[in-house]
């Protein structure tokens, strides 16, 4: 358990980063960062939790994006 302590992922489920990610950024945004059908046609978290939980090099990113979000929020 201690090694996950640092870990900002931990305990955060794919639909509460989707959905924060979403609230922060707008699907606009994200589809322009990481080109997916899901964000830039039609978005949603239903289809875009649907897409990522089968797609591993998507998911990575939009945790990435998720990551390097919560670090700019830290520095200001």
């Amino acid at each position: 358990m201690e090694t996950q302590k640092n870990n900002p992922l931990h305990g955060k489920t794919l639909e509460s980063i989707v959905t924060e990610l979403e609230a922060h950024y707008g699907w606009e945004y994200m589809g322009h960062q990481i080109n997916i059908r899901c964000f830039t046609q039609d978005p949603s978290v239903k289809s875009s939790l649907k897409f990522l939980r089968r797609t591993p090099w998507a998911r990575s990113k939009v945790e990435a994006m998720y990551v390097n979000m919560l670090k700019k929020q830290s520095e200001n």
